[in-house]
């Protein structure tokens, strides 16, 4: 049996061969009844676009870029999941490429991606959204952008955020509710502006509640496993030690509890420690992490949803909404208890 071709659909549902067109490359302004007709011709013939001469005819290619920086993978792995939910649907490909943000090419190696697979929009995610060169001469080459996280320069694209300085806020707030004072920060890799919101959230709740704002008390941690383990040692190897451990992801905190339980550290009785993010890693640990539930995949499947409405020429105004964050609370925190350092 011989391949249905669009002409055969055409003609099955008595429209022209552009209006098929139209109606498979799910374009708008095309009437329900009409556009109804042609999917059911389609069913009944099996009919199967040619990729290649779709994007040939729409002088599109149909596939989007994900660029990322150095995240957590379980983060990427959300964004990932988030974008082919929405975009495998509507017919786009995605290519998911790695990039080191303080590569000296990064940004010949972008524009170069671009124009060798012919990328139809990108999506960013930090810490690209905020590197101004990338995004200067993605507007140069005329791709549409939607960025995840931005902290800088808001109005140059549409973009997706949540609220991670209210989160970090209030995570803090929970922690001196539970009676600690002594509460260290393990702050994020500092490319990443956004990571960085979470420090300036947990810096507020101490102000507003009266507590010293301690320096001694935070070390510089760079979103891994390893850098959090490095922290943890010299936080907890402290003269008295803090009661609490507030790390700005969750690989970080669990670092934490894995030198906290080394050195017979009671989690929660003698250190409270808590993380961000809510990968599968939080409720993997003994006890379950506390942390920041982000909605990871829900901002990503927004973006995605925002760069397709670019793509179709539809006015995409800001600002765009914030998608808010939620505290877990698990077993690694709870009410202070005895003396640190004892």
């Amino acid at each position: 049996m011989s391949k249905a071709t669009i002409d055969d659909v055409a003609a099955l549902a008595g429209v022209s061969i552009k209006t098929v067109s139209r109606v498979v490359n799910k374009e708008p302004n095309v009437r329900q009844v009409t556009r109804e007709k042609v999917l059911a011709a389609v069913a009944q013939l099996d009919y199967r676009p040619n990729a290649s001469a779709r994007s040939l005819a729409g002088n599109r290619s149909y596939v989007l870029g994900l660029l990322y920086g150095t995240p957590s993978a379980n983060y990427i792995l959300d964004v990932q999941v988030g974008v082919l939910n929405l975009c495998r649907p509507q017919g786009y490909d995605l290519l998911i490429h790695p990039c080191v943000y303080r590569d000296e090419n990064l940004v010949e190696d972008i524009v170069e991606l671009v124009r060798q697979k012919r990328i139809d929009g990108v999506i960013l995610t930090p810490p690209l959204t905020d590197h101004m060169e990338v995004l200067s001469e993605l507007e140069r080459l005329e791709v549409p952008f939607v960025r995840i996280a931005p902290t800088l320069n808001k109005e140059l694209s549409p973009y997706v955020e949540t609220n991670d300085q209210e989160a970090a806020y209030d995570m803090t707030g929970q922690l001196i509710a539970m009676g600690h004072r002594d509460i260290a920060f393990i702050t994020g890799h500092p490319d990443h502006r956004a990571v960085a919101k979470r420090f300036d959230g947990y810096q507020a709740a101490l102000k507003d509640r009266g507590i010293p704002f301690r320096p001694d008390l935070v070390e510089n941690g760079l979103n891994s496993f390893a850098s959090g383990e490095v922290c943890a040692r010299r936080l907890l190897g402290r003269q008295p030690r803090p009661t609490a451990i507030f790390a700005a992801n969750d690989d970080m905190a669990a670092a934490v509890m894995m030198v906290a339980h080394q050195q017979g550290i009671r989690i929660p009785d003698e250190l409270s420690v808590a993380g961000f993010d809510d990968t599968p890693v939080a409720y993997q640990l003994w006890p379950a992490l506390t942390t920041v539930r982000q909605p990871v995949q829900q901002m990503a499947r927004k973006a995605a949803e925002l760069l397709l409405k670019r793509l179709k020429g539809k006015d995409v105004p800001l600002p765009v909404g914030v998608l808010s964050s939620s505290l877990i609370l698990r077993d690694s925190t709870g009410p202070l208890s005895g003396v640190a350092g004892s």
